[in-house]
């Protein structure tokens, strides 16, 4: 099929997906990520051959993983991301990264370090923006446990990515280092220009032409992602390093130009992100995805529990042991699931590990399938942990926040 067709079917699928999910949710909460790649699986190459991808269609897949990451960066609350827990979420992630590292290597069958590197780092992730709106969804995001999965998610989304651009990016490793300071200070040069005072009429602009064609903050927003983008190319850089820090930035630029009107010029740039390039995405993440080569049995179908374990181990394990001692049990416990719920990430290494011949079709499929059952099952088992630490009001939460979590920002 020629590229309209394609495009037409992905989002055929990307409006079906949420239908699927409301009719699911009476009986069980599925992330709607899961019916996205499940339906470009449908479509795809491997089942019905209806859909398949293009130069237009990889763009647009790109910009929709851009996206992705630049609303997991806005998500990010300096404000509550500091202090003790910050330096035990790193020092958790850290740990993490050197488990994977050496666990990655074991796995690489003759691939040595450098395709232990792709394997180890993907096991590192947090699925931050699959978890938050699960969280927000039921209150849990506002209180001490929400504090510290934010940390905790934040951290598990920007080191991956600082990982990517050192270890991934080709060179030496103290050239990579340079690159990444070089970066750092223009990064926080704009972040410095978007905490100084702005003066009175950006405010004035941006909520003049908040509700007409003119658009200016949707636009300037886009202006900061894109040039946060071509930054990171120009240095040689990860682009979902360059996403990230444009979430970030775009946050305190709007909370200090105009906080007014922040949250509706969020919710154009949401409705944008999540009603087309995000499903985009994960609809061509499921027609990309080598279901063939998964099922074909062997290495790569014994692989998916294999990494699906791997996960609560490297990620959850030093989450485990690092998090803050105020917390009881049955949050600590839902801490590690939700921590080492991963995918946007993993989808995007195991694309680099294929492209650069370091991993197999199947060694990426069977990384993703396991980032999709742990979406899947990993923050139901937590809400029910949170919910058993809470009593009957906590197990209300969870069902209100099951009829309610159908919605696009659980695309994440």
């Amino acid at each position: 099929m020629d590229h309209s067709g394609s495009l037409v079917l992905i989002m055929a699928a990307a409006v079906l997906a949420p239908l699927l999910a409301y009719g699911v949710s009476r009986w069980l909460s599925v992330p709607l990520v899961i019916f996205e790649i499940l339906l470009g699986i449908l479509i795809g190459p491997d089942v019905l051959g209806w859909a398949g991808t293009g130069e237009v269609i990889d763009v647009l897949s790109q910009l929709g993983l851009a996206m992705l990451i630049f609303l997991a960066g806005y998500e990010i609350r300096f404000d509550r991301v500091r202090g003790d827990t910050l330096k035990r979420s790193v020092w958790a992630w850290l740990i993490a990264l050197a488990l994977g590292l050496g666990i990655g290597t074991l796995l690489a069958q003759g691939g040595g370090f450098a395709k232990g590197v792709y394997v180890g780092t993907a096991l590192t992730s947090t699925a931050l923006g699959a978890v938050l709106p699960i969280l927000r969804d039921t209150g849990d995001l506002q209180g001490r446990f929400g504090t510290v999965m934010m940390a905790m998610g934040a951290v598990g989304e920007f080191g991956p990515i600082i990982a990517m651009s050192l270890l991934l990016s080709g060179r030496a490793p103290a050239g990579s280092a340079a690159l990444l300071v070089v970066f750092a200070l223009l990064t926080a040069a704009a972040v410095f220009w978007a905490l100084r005072p702005k003066p009175p009429w950006l405010s004035q602009v941006i909520a003049r032409t908040l509700h007409s064609s003119a658009q200016f903050a949707v636009r300037l927003v886009l202006l900061l992602l894109v040039a946060m983008l071509a930054l990171s190319e120009v240095l040689g850089l990860d682009v979902l390093l360059g996403a990230f820090a444009a979430g970030l930035i775009t946050r305190l630029v709007l909370e200090g130009a105009a906080p007014e009107s922040s949250g509706t010029v969020l919710s154009k740039v949401e409705a944008m992100g999540f009603g087309f390039l995000v499903p985009l995405f994960f609809v061509v993440t499921g027609i990309e995805f080598d279901l063939r080569a998964l099922l074909s049995g062997g290495r790569p179908l014994l692989l998916l529990p294999v990494f699906l374990l791997l996960f609560l181990v490297v990620r959850g394990l030093p989450i485990h042991l690092l998090a803050p001692r105020d917390l009881g049990r049955p949050e600590r416990s839902a801490l590690v699931l939700f921590g080492s719920t991963a995918l946007p990430l993993v989808v995007a290494i195991t694309t680099l590990g294929v492209d650069d011949g370091m991993m197999t079709p199947g060694e990426a499929a069977a990384l993703v399938g396991a980032g999709m059952v742990s979406v899947l099952v990993f923050p139901l088992v937590g809400l029910r942990l949170l919910a058993r630490g809470r009593g009957p009001e906590g197990a209300e939460a969870v069902r209100a926040g099951r009829a309610g979590r159908v919605g696009e920002g659980e695309s994440w």
